[in-house]
C-alpha cells in the first residue's frame, strides 16, 4: 500500500443482474469517505497483482459508503472473476481514489449512451441532469434484459426518458436515434464496449462527445524508437528503449509515480510536459489536451522526437 491507498469494508453484496454484482463499501470505523462527482472512478487492488477501475454509480451526496458495480467476465484479465468469486461481505478492500477523467460539464441538455456495464459511470449523472432541469435522454442497450444492471429501476425513476434496448428484442443499438439532430448546446455522453463507442463517435458532431474506455483503444504500431526523457525535478536524463514504456523506465530509475491500469485508460499516471511533443497512445485524454501537449499518460504515450521534460 502507498499513503494514497485505504482500506475499505465490503459492507453489501448485490446481484443487480444476470452477472452483475454490485459492492457498497465503507470506512471499517464508519468515518466519511472523500466526496466525488458524477464520473469518478476507484482503482481496487485485489491483493495478487490484480488492480482493477470501477466506476462509482452511487449518490454523491451519501460520503457514507460508495457504489460499485463489476461485470463478470470470464475471458477477462481475471479481476471481475476475482471479486465475484473471492470478495464476500466483510472483507476489507484496498482502494485508491477517487479520480475522475470522465466529469459531467454544465449543459442546458444531455443525451447518455451506455452498453452493458458502461451504465455504471451514468447512474450518478443522470440524477445530476434531473436535479439540474436539464433536458436529457438515456439511449441503454445490452444482451439481454436481464443482464441490464439497473434497467427496471431507471425505467420506475424516470420514465420514457429511458429507452431500453436489449439485442435479443431489438437488435443491434440505434445510435442514430440518440445523437442525430442534437438541439444547440447539447452534450453526449458515452460508455460502453469499443465497437458502441467508435459507432456513437462516427455519428456525432464534433466537440459534443464525451466518452469512458474501460479497455484501452488501439495503438499505433510505428513510432516506437528510443528517445530521451528529462526529469525535471531531478534533473536526470534517462533514455525509453523501443517497446519499454515511459512509466517503466522511471520506475527502474527507483522514481516513485502514481500508477494504475499501465493500459492508458484511468489517468492516474498523467504527468505534466515541460517541453517537447508527446505522441499520445491513451483513451483518456480529450482532443483539445492532447493538441495543448501539456500532459501525457507515461504508461502508454511516447515521444514525436527524441527529448521530452516532464515535470517528474
Amino acid at each position: 500500500m502507498t499513503q494514497n491507498d485505504f482500506e475499505l469494508l465490503v459492507d453489501e453484496t448485490e446481484s443487480v443482474a444476470d452477472g452483475v454484482l454490485a459492492l457498497t463499501l465503507r470506512h471499517p470505523l464508519g468515518e466519511q469517505l472523500p466526496a466525488w462527482e458524477p464520473g469518478a472512478h476507484i482503482d481496487v487492488l485485489l491483493g495478487t497483482g490484480l488492480e482493477r477501475q470501477f466506476s462509482l454509480c452511487g449518490d454523491p451526496a451519501d460520503r457514507s459508503g460508495w457504489r460499485v458495480a463489476v461485470l463478470r467476465e470470464p475471458d477477462g484479465r481475471g479481476g471481475s472473476l476475482h471479486v465475484h468469486e473471492r470478495v464476500a461481505r466483510g472483507d476489507l478492500l484496498t482502494v485508491r481514489g477517487p479520480r475522475n477523467r470522465f466529469r459531467l460539464e454544465s449543459a442546458p441538455g444531455y443525451r447518455f449512451v451506455a452498453g452493458g456495464i458502461g451504465i455504471t459511470p451514468l447512474l450518478p449523472m443522470l440524477a445530476a441532469a434531473e436535479a439540474e432541469g436539464a433536458s436529457w435522454s438515456l439511449l441503454y442497450g445490452g444482451r439481454t434484459r436481464r443482464s441490464m444492471a439497473f434497467a427496471e429501476a431507471l425505467l420506475r425513476r424516470y420514465g420514457d426518458r429511458v429507452t431500453l434496448a436489449p439485442q435479443d428484442e431489438t437488435g443491434l443499438l440505434d445510435v442514430g436515434s440518440a445523437v442525430d439532430g442534437l438541439p444547440a448546446g447539447t452534450l453526449v455522453y458515452c460508455c460502453g464496449p469499443e465497437p458502441l463507442l467508435k459507432a456513437v463517435e462516427e455519428r456525432c458532431p464534433a466537440g459534443v462527445l464525451r466518452v469512458e474506455r474501460f479497455r484501452a483503444g488501439e495503438r499505433p504500431a510505428d513510432g516506437d524508437g528510443p528517445f530521451e526523457v528529462v526529469l525535471a525535478q531531478s534533473g536526470r536524463t534517462l533514455t525509453v528503449p523501443p517497446g519499454v514504456s515511459v512509466l517503466e523506465t522511471v520506475r527502474a530509475a527507483g522514481v516513485e509515480v502514481l500508477w494504475s491500469c499501465a493500459e492508458g485508460t484511468c489517468g492516474t499516471c498523467e504527468t505534466d510536459v515541460l517541453e517537447g511533443t508527446p505522441d499520445h497512445r491513451d483513451s483518456v485524454l480529450t482532443e483539445a489536451e492532447r493538441r495543448s501537449g501539456e500532459t501525457m499518460l507515461i504508461c502508454v504515450s511516447r515521444c514525436r522526437g527524441q527529448r521530452l521534460v516532464l515535470d517528474l
